[in-house]
């Protein structure tokens, strides 16, 4: 049983409750209640920053083009971009996928939830500032290029669920070891580990804070694993991250998401 913060639809507030992580599970009003029988919110109210190419392989992927225009060479600070409000969705809800559109990266990330103000902070101190840790799904149409903003690609409403919860940090010994699966339709089809990022949770906490203050609330995520699986209309996503839980959602066509379907 884990300490977390969750947000129920409708409700103002966000509200401290107990989780089984393992059973997918909050303790209300004394009784155990799954998850799929909640109608829950996003967990988070700060703004959501995305990283790219900090995971090893994820840089391996592009080669000796690292080194050719328009990249030069790898990156010597993290490359940040915003999931914006529009994106955010909670778990249980649809992602929408766009007409014309085949199917839809899964980028799976461990969000990392700021509970103060941060500012120039050093990785000896930078798990301090944490409050906890959620799932993320940074879902993109898929796209070549990480040298422009790709703001159509990932930038969409729906484009970002969140949650199910978030647990406090005391829940996870270790960000920097934890691991990530990816599972379409229950088959599992990505699986990765924290292990093998290129910053660590620390020292990008570090390097983020060292040109911009993180606030209270938002949520910096540590990147997104290479061969991101791809799904379409009709299949159901969930992702799952050691000591934290599952974040579960189905993909339908943009029209439906739009009349106000229900995953």
């Amino acid at each position: 049983m884990e300490r977390a913060t969750l947000k129920l639809r409708g409700a103002a507030q966000r509200h401290a409750a107990a989780v089984d992580t393992a059973r997918r599970a909050v303790e209300w009003n004394g009784a155990w209640v799954p998850v799929s029988q909640l109608s829950l919110d996003v967990p988070v109210s700060g703004t959501v920053y995305g990283t790219l190419l900090n995971y090893q392989g994820a840089l391996a992927a592009l080669g000796g083009a690292v080194h050719e225009p328009p990249y030069q060479e790898p990156p010597k600070a993290p490359i940040l971009y915003i999931k914006p409000a529009n994106t955010h969705i909670a778990c249980g809800m649809p992602i929408p996928c766009p007409h014309g559109v085949d199917a839809l990266e899964m980028g799976a990330a461990l969000g990392i939830v700021m509970g103060r103000p941060a500012t120039r902070v050093p990785p000896s101190e930078a798990l301090s500032y944490v409050h906890g840790y959620t799932i993320v799904n940074d879902v993109s149409i898929p796209h070549a290029s990480y040298y422009r903003p790709a703001i159509r690609e990932k930038a969409r409403d729906g484009f970002c669920p969140i949650g199910p919860w978030v647990v406090h940090r005391e829940a996870v010994p270790n960000p920097d070891d934890v691991g990530i699966r990816v599972y379409v339709n229950r088959e599992l089809r990505q699986e990765n580990t924290t292990r093998n990022l290129i910053r660590a949770v620390p020292q990008l906490i570090a390097d983020v804070t060292e040109f911009m203050t993180l606030s209270a609330g938002d949520v910096l995520l540590v990147g997104v694993p290479e061969g991101a699986p791809l799904a379409a209309v009709g299949d159901t996503v969930r992702i799952e991250i050691d000591h934290i839980g599952a974040l579960q959602n189905a993909i339908v066509p943009e029209q439906a998401q739009a009349m106000g379907v229900r995953a």
